[in-house]
């Protein structure tokens, strides 16, 4: 029996329980996998261990090695899906993956940190516009919230509440670590809870989402997407000349980096700095912390 067309299908029943960028992966993983399987004329489902194993020092030739595990995992949940046994934990597939990971060792890309005085530019070169002003609290509230560029987008203008000393709490709905939306509270300076109030105020009541899109120098009701968001520090690095798609320029990722560093740089412990970003793991946190400009010998 084939199962060539059916993992598709069955990868959409995964809608809903994963995060839709997970759903994608999946879809282009085995994709791949299938493609490479039809080339050989091999089944794809259920995999035989061979076929893994040589599928595997293939994608290893061009792929890095967290691209190479990603395409198990994917690969594994498609079997799963179909109720087929699953080959990918063979011992001769864990040995093939560990020779690879063991002959790529290279160390994982890091975010460049938007420190403090990185933030201050991209806020200065803002336009004097709805847009910029938008933007400024955008990347204001990122700073200090430690967010990911993901997050931005489902915060709602009932998550903002402001406190007695003119300082902001903010609901952050979701994010990756929070599949199932419990939240984390994070909370502002006075100069963002000033700069998103004043966005607030110039984009007018009525709307759901903090952060909206801009049509014709009007505000959509409707939420910011995080290719938006992309887009907005694309092409803030361009305007600073920082350059957009080097290791110079800053991503989605470099608010949430750099104002960790900063709370470093400051004498926070790294336990109130997984506190104020929500971060589970000390490993993840201290990849970010690695970076900073801080030298212990000073």
């Amino acid at each position: 029996m084939t199962f060539k067309n059916d993992w598709q299908k069955d990868i959409d029943r995964l809608e809903g329980a994963y995060a839709p960028s997970t759903i994608k992966s999946y879809h282009a993983d085995m994709e791949s996998f299938a493609e490479w399987c039809a080339s050989y004329n091999v089944e794809p489902l259920p995999a035989a261990p061979s076929t893994l194993c040589s599928y595997l020092v293939s994608q290893a030739e061009t792929m890095s090695a967290s691209t190479v595990n990603r395409r198990i995992y994917s690969i594994r949940r498609v079997h799963r899906l179909l109720e087929l046994p699953d080959t990918t934990r063979c011992e001769e597939v864990h040995l093939t993956l560990r020779r690879i990971m063991r002959s790529k060792t290279i160390r994982p890309k890091q975010a460049r940190g938007m420190t403090r005085e990185y933030l201050d530019l991209f806020l200065e070169s803002q336009p004097d516009s709805l847009a910029g002003l938008r933007n400024r609290a955008l990347f204001s509230l990122a700073y200090e919230g430690l967010t990911r560029r993901s997050e931005l987008p489902p915060i709602l203008d009932a998550d903002l509440t402001m406190l007695p000393d003119g300082t902001m709490q903010v609901l952050i709905r979701r994010s990756k670590a929070d599949p199932f939306g419990q939240g984390r509270l994070v909370f502002t300076s006075k100069r963002t809870a000033e700069i998103v109030n004043s966005w607030r105020d110039r984009r007018g009541g009525g709307y759901k989402y903090l952060f909206s899109p801009i049509y014709q120098g009007k505000p959509m009701n409707r939420a910011l997407s995080v290719s938006a968001i992309k887009k907005i520090i694309r092409t803030t690095n361009e305007r600073l000349d920082l350059g957009a798609n080097s290791s110079e320029g800053f991503s989605g990722h470099s608010m949430r980096v750099g104002a960790a560093q900063d709370l470093l740089a400051r004498g926070f412990d790294i336990a109130a700095i997984m506190r104020a970003g929500g971060w589970k793991s000390v490993d993840t946190v201290s990849r970010y912390l690695e970076q900073s400009h801080q030298n212990v010998w000073i």
